[in-house]
C-alpha cells in the first residue's frame, strides 16, 4: 500500500510537466518564426543577390516586441475561440436541464465536490461511446457554478455521446464525469486549447506552400506552348521567378511540415502524461476506482465494433481530448498518418486499468477503520477518508450520519 505523501508527489510532478509544457507551448512558435528569418537572411538573401545580379546588404528584421503581441494574441485568440471551434469541428449541441436532468444533476454535484464552475454540458449524435473536456477563456469564469447552459455562456465543456449514455451505468457514467472534471480542475484541458494553436498554423502553412508549388507548375506547364509561339526569348526571367517560387515554397513546406511533426508530437506526448493524473483523480472523487475501470473496459472493448464512418466523425484533430483512443479503430491506421508516425494519444487502456484496479486494492487494504489522508490530483485539497475498505466501521457510520451526502435531484433544487 502506498503511503499518504504518495498523490501529492505525483501531483507536484504533473504540475511541474503542465508548468514546462506551458513554456514550451509559448516557446514553439517563436522558434519557427525565428526560424524562417535564418533562411530569410541566409537563403533569401543568396537569391535576391542571384536574381538581381548584385550584392544585397541589408537583412530581415522582425522586433521581438511585435513578435511576442503577435505570438500572445494568437495563444489569447485561441484560448478564447478554440473550445466553440472543438465542439462545432463534432457537432456537440447543447444540451439543457429539461433535456438531460441527471446529466446536469451529476455534473452539478460532482463539480460541487471538487470545487469548480460548472462546466457547459454538450451531447454528439454518435453510437460510438465516449467523451472528453474543453477548456478556455469565456463565461463563467468566476470559479463558480453558471446557471446557463448554452455553450457559449461557459469557458469549459464537458462533451458526451449518446452511445455512451446508453451504454454504461449510472456509477460507471459518474466515474466518466469526474474524469472529465479532474481535467478541468487541473487546467490540462486549458493546456491542450493552446496547444493546438501552432499545429493548426504550420498545418495550412504547409498545405498553402504546396498547392502554390503545384499551382504554379500547373500554369507553368500549360503556359509553354503558347510563351514559345509568341517567340518570349526572356529566358531569364522565366528561370529567376520559377527558381525564386519553388525554393521559397519548398523551404516553407518543409519548416511547417518539421514543426507540425515536432507539435503533433508534443501535443500527443502532453495527452498521454494527463490521462494518468484524471484517472486517479477521478477514483478519488467518486470513491469507486472499479467503476472507472469499468467504463474503460467496456469502452475498449465496444469500441472497435463502431463503424468506420462514425469513427472518422469524432477525429481529425481532437482524438488527444477523447475519454478512450479512437486509434484502436476497425478501419485500418493508413486511414490516419498520425496512427503510423506518431505515439498514441492515451497510454495503453489496459494499463489504466490495471492502475485503477491496484488503487482501489490499496482503498481496500486500509481496513474499516483506517483514517488515510489521500490529496487527489485535482488541486490542493485534501479528503480524509474514514473507512475506506467496506464503509461500515464506527467512523464512517459517524460521518455519514453527520454529513450526509446530498442526492443530485437535491442539488439542482437548490440551484
Amino acid at each position: 500500500m502506498s503511503t499518504p505523501t504518495a498523490a501529492p508527489a505525483i501531483q507536484r510532478g504533473f504540475r511541474l510537466r503542465m508548468l514546462i509544457a506551458l513554456a514550451l507551448v509559448v516557446c514553439l512558435p517563436f522558434a519557427f518564426v525565428y526560424t524562417f528569418l535564418f533562411l530569410a537572411n541566409t537563403v533569401g538573401i543568396s537569391l535576391l543577390e542571384w536574381a538581381n545580379e548584385r550584392p544585397y546588404h541589408g537583412e530581415f528584421y522582425i522586433s521581438p516586441v511585435l513578435l511576442t503581441i503577435v505570438v500572445l494574441g494568437g495563444l489569447a485568440v485561441q484560448y478564447r475561440l478554440g473550445p466553440q471551434v472543438v465542439l462545432n469541428s463534432v457537432d456537440a449541441r447543447a444540451v439543457d436541464r429539461d433535456s438531460y436532468p441527471d446529466l446536469h444533476a451529476t455534473v452539478t454535484r460532482l463539480a460541487s465536490q471538487v470545487d469548480v464552475a460548472k462546466p457547459g454540458l454538450a451531447v454528439i449524435d454518435s453510437s460510438v461511446p465516449n467523451a472528453f473536456a474543453v477548456a478556455g477563456g469565456g463565461g463563467g469564469s468566476d470559479g463558480r457554478s453558471d446557471s446557463r447552459d448554452d455553450t457559449r455562456g461557459h469557458h469549459a465543456h464537458i462533451v458526451v455521446t449518446t452511445g455512451l449514455l446508453e451504454l454504461l451505468t449510472d456509477d460507471e457514467r459518474e466515474a466518466v464525469l469526474a474524469h472529465e472534471l479532474a481535467h478541468l480542475s487541473n487546467r490540462d484541458a486549458n493546456l491542450m486549447t493552446v496547444a493546438w494553436l501552432l499545429p493548426t498554423i504550420t498545418y495550412y502553412l504547409a498545405v498553402a506552400a504546396f498547392y502554390v508549388l503545384y499551382g504554379f507548375y500547373r500554369v507553368l506547364g500549360s503556359g509553354t506552348h503558347s510563351n514559345r509561339s509568341s517567340g518570349n526569348s526572356d529566358g531569364r526571367g522565366l528561370l529567376v521567378v520559377l527558381v525564386v517560387i519553388t525554393v521559397c515554397a519548398v523551404l516553407t513546406l518543409t519548416v511547417s511540415a518539421m514543426f507540425w511533426l515536432a507539435s503533433v508530437l508534443f501535443y500527443r506526448v502532453l495527452s498521454r502524461e494527463r490521462e494518468y493524473v484524471a484517472d486517479r483523480a477521478a477514483a478519488a472523487i467518486t470513491g469507486s476506482p472499479a467503476a472507472l475501470a469499468s467504463a474503460l473496459e467496456t469502452l475498449d472493448s465496444e469500441m472497435p465494433t463502431q463503424p468506420d464512418d462514425d469513427l472518422r466523425k469524432l477525429d481529425g484533430g481532437t482524438e488527444a481530448l477523447y475519454l478512450a483512443p479512437l486509434e484502436d479503430r476497425a478501419f485500418g491506421s493508413k486511414e490516419l498518418l498520425s496512427t503510423d508516425i506518431f505515439p498514441e494519444t492515451h497510454p495503453p487502456t489496459a494499463k489504466r486499468i490495471e492502475r485503477l484496479r491496484e488503487f482501489a486494492r490499496e482503498r481496500d487494504g486500509a481496513g474499516p477503520e483506517t483514517g488515510i489522508e489521500i490529496e487527489t490530483e485535482i488541486g490542493a485539497r485534501t479528503e480524509t477518508e474514514i473507512g475506506t475498505g467496506t464503509g461500515t466501521g464506527s467512523g464512517s457510520e459517524s460521518a455519514s450520519a453527520t454529513n450526509p451526502r446530498p442526492t443530485d435531484s437535491e442539488l439542482e433544487e437548490d440551484r
